[in-house]
């Protein structure tokens, strides 16, 4: 199912997805307040969590941007391609194993972790890491409070969470992103955003420069961005929702850059190799 893309005032209409998460609002602050226009085009924004997201790109290429978790892109490679910008990676940080207990590693095969979906990359990376891993999946923002409650015994955070899980009185029993970084030496990516491959090369670079152009706008105009998305920001005061953007749109979500893209092959061919993909990922970018 694809949307109609014309109108007879002859403006192409570009839906656009993300999750409504502070980060990705900064980043399509832009965009989403007409700060940044782009002549003969609109743009229309829905905000739906990134496991819905992830699910839906795979049933129908309907969005023709949509952010995604880097762990869905095989599924999903056939109708779109990657863009080069717009994408959140972890230099040295990442999702993380949470649990009142402080556990050691080994503990963690005995017992049942909540995770934010099957599709996001941080189940990728935990799958990675231990494969023999028990998971559950709970929706990203109830894993603290069934952690906190004894529903589950840990958690696998994403989001905010990874700022505040502290203040709840939970401990870091891993954290992914310093894992991944420790044993390849490269970036840990999470998400980026795709882009319906039938929309053509025109409109390809034509959409990529709109998505610089607001992610740039944001970071040149950091106070109104961050006032934008502190709408979105659950639970966070402004220090720490400005710290959570800085960590996740940043010169890597202008551009990935050579290691960057060389991290996404890693993560997919690792996660193919082993078994967790069952479909051979073929990555390319529009730029």
């Amino acid at each position: 199912m694809s949307n109609p893309h014309t109108n007879p005032d002859d403006v192409v209409e570009i839906s656009i997805a993300h999750s409504p998460d502070s980060d990705d609002a900064f980043m399509f602050y832009g965009l989403a307040t007409n700060k940044v226009r782009v002549p003969g085009y609109r743009f229309t924004h829905t905000l739906c969590d990134i496991e819905s997201l992830n699910l839906r790109a795979q049933k129908e290429a309907f969005f023709d941007i949509t952010a995604i978790s880097f762990h869905a892109y095989p599924y999903l490679q056939d109708n779109y391609t990657l863009m080069g910008c717009g994408g959140s990676v972890g230099e040295g940080y990442g999702p993380m194993i949470i649990a009142k207990n402080k556990y050691s590693l080994d503990d963690l095969e005995k017992l049942n972790i909540a995770v934010p979906g099957t599709m996001t990359t941080a189940y990728l990376a935990l799958k990675i890491f231990n494969p023999k891993l028990k998971t559950t999946v709970v929706p990203f923002d109830k894993i603290i409070p069934a952690v906190l409650d004894g529903t589950f015994d840990a958690g696998l955070i994403i989001h905010e969470g990874q700022l505040t899980y502290a203040s709840s009185g939970l401990n870091k029993i891993i954290d992914l992103g310093v894992w991944w970084r420790e044993t390849t030496g490269l970036m840990l990516p999470l998400g980026g955003n795709a882009i319906r491959r039938s929309l053509g090369a025109d409109k390809h670079k034509i959409l990529s420069k709109a998505l610089r152009d607001s992610i740039q706008h944001a970071l040149d105009h950091r106070e109104q961005g961050l006032e934008y998305a502190m709408q979105f920001a659950r639970d966070l005061d402004t220090n720490l929702a400005s710290r959570f953007v800085s960590m996740y749109v940043n010169e890597r979500t202008i551009d990935y850059g050579q290691d960057g893209r060389k991290a996404i092959h890693t993560l997919l061919d690792l996660g193919y190799e082993k078994g967790i993909i069952p479909i051979a990922p073929k990555v390319d970018f529009v730029d």
